[in-house]
């Protein structure tokens, strides 16, 4: 596993639409670990694949101590709308408030090529959100109510 770089702002595979994965083989295993070693070693909650460097559709995240893989992730259900903080680490040390819906529920495929489905309500809903906007080239700020400086 290695540690990638992430890209910034500015960086123009971060508005790009990703392209996606059209068979899982041990490549995409590859970037799915160094990936997350990624996502960890920079104390993040998800990552998606355009955010190093890599125009695929691939996120993976951790919000609950147990690490999600996502390959050609789409939301499938959505219900309600809150609004909350959000940060990224391409864009660090900036946030802002950001609308989205409560609960959804995103199906894709595991890291064996295998159909999955995972729904989720509160910072998972809204991670899957986040890296499924990665993917199609949209950043949060775009999104964002407000937007601050914070550590």
């Amino acid at each position: 596993m290695a540690i990638m770089d992430v890209r910034k702002a500015g960086d123009k595979v971060l508005k790009t639409k990703a392209e996606p994965v059209l068979r899982v083989d041990k490549k995409i295993r590859k970037l799915l670990d160094d990936m997350a070693q990624t996502m960890y070693s920079a104390d993040g909650v998800g990552l998606a694949a355009p955010q190093v460097g890599i125009s695929l559709r691939v996120i993976v995240i951790d919000v609950n101590e147990e690490l999600i893989e996502l390959i050609n992730p789409v939301i499938t259900k959505s219900e309600g709308c809150e609004l909350g903080n959000e940060g990224c680490l391409s864009i660090p040390g900036v946030f802002g408030e950001v609308e989205r819906f409560a609960e959804v529920t995103v199906t894709g495929l595991n890291r064996f090529g295998k159909n999955i489905s995972i729904t989720g309500t509160g910072l998972l809903s809204r991670a899957l959100q986040h890296e499924i906007d990665h993917l199609d080239g949209i950043l949060f700020i775009e999104k964002a109510q407000t937007i601050h400086r914070g550590k």
